[in-house]
C-alpha cells in the first residue's frame, strides 16, 4: 500500500539519473575501462547495464497487460565473456558523453511511462511482480548503487540525497533496519560494504511486490 514515507515515482527516477550524470561528467574520459568498484564489469559496462535496466523496465509498462511470469523476449548479448548481457549497447565512438546521453534518454523514457501507467498494472520481476511505483523504486536503487560502483572505479565522489535513499529502503527493503545514515545502510543492504555491527552481505535482494 502506498504511504507518504515510501512513495517513489517517475520524477524520482528522472531526478536521480540527472544527479548521477552530473557526478559522472567529471570523470577522466580515459578511465572508463577501469573496474567498477567490486564488480567484474568496467565502468562503461556498468553504466551501459544501467541504461539497459531503465529501458527494459520501461518496456514492461508499454504493454497494456505486461507478462507476469517471464521477461520480455528481447534478444540479449554480451560484448565480452563475463560482461553484462544487455539489450541496449552504446556506440563506443560516441564516448562517455554518448553513453550518458543514452542513460538519460532511458531514464526519461521510464519516467514518462511510469507517469501514464495505471497504478494497478503489475509486471514481472525476478524478485516478484510489482507495480509502477515498485519499478520506480527499483530503478532508483539501480541508479544509486551502480553510480556508486562507477564512481569507485573513476575516483569520483557520489553522495546522493539521504531522503531518497530512506524512501527506497522503506519501499524495497522492509526487512532492513535504518539505524544510521540511510545511504550507508543502502550500500550495506545491496552487498557493497560492511557496517560496524553488520558483516558485508554475500547474498541480498529487495522486495518489490505490491504488499511489500
Amino acid at each position: 500500500m502506498r504511504s507518504a514515507d515510501t512513495a517513489v515515482d517517475g520524477e524520482d527516477v528522472r531526478r536521480v539519473v540527472t544527479l548521477a550524470i552530473d557526478a559522472l561528467r567529471h570523470a577522466d574520459p580515459q578511465a572508463w575501462e577501469s573496474k567498477a568498484g567490486t564488480l567484474e564489469w568496467t565502468c562503461w559496462e556498468t553504466l551501459e547495464h544501467l541504461a539497459d535496466d531503465l529501458f527494459t523496465y520501461a518496456a514492461r509498462f508499454g504493454l497494456a497487460k505486461p507478462p507476469m511470469s517471464a521477461l520480455l523476449p528481447f534478444r540479449t548479448s554480451s560484448d565480452r565473456s563475463g560482461g553484462p548481457a544487455n539489450v541496449i549497447f552504446v556506440e563506443r565512438a560516441s564516448g562517455p558523453e554518448g553513453l550518458m546521453t543514452i542513460v538519460e534518454a532511458c531514464g526519461g523514457l521510464l519516467a514518462s511511462v511510469l507517469r501514464t501507467a495505471s497504478s494497478t498494472t503489475v509486471a514481472y520481476h525476478v524478485f516478484g511482480p510489482s507495480d509502477p511505483e515498485g519499478f520506480a523504486a527499483m530503478a532508483v536503487v539501480e541508479t544509486l548503487v551502480h553510480t556508486h560502483d562507477i564512481t569507485q572505479g573513476l575516483n569520483l565522489e557520489w553522495s546522493p540525497p539521504r531522503e531518497l535513499c530512506e524512501r527506497v529502503l522503506k519501499k524495497l527493503f522492509p526487512h532492513v533496519t535504518i539505524d544510521r545514515d540511510a545511504w550507508e545502510v543502502l550500500l550495506w543492504a545491496t552487498g557493497r560494504t560492511t557496517l560496524p555491527d553488520r558483516p558485508r552481505l554475500t547474498e541480498w535482494r529487495w522486495y518489490g511486490t505490491q504488499d511489500a
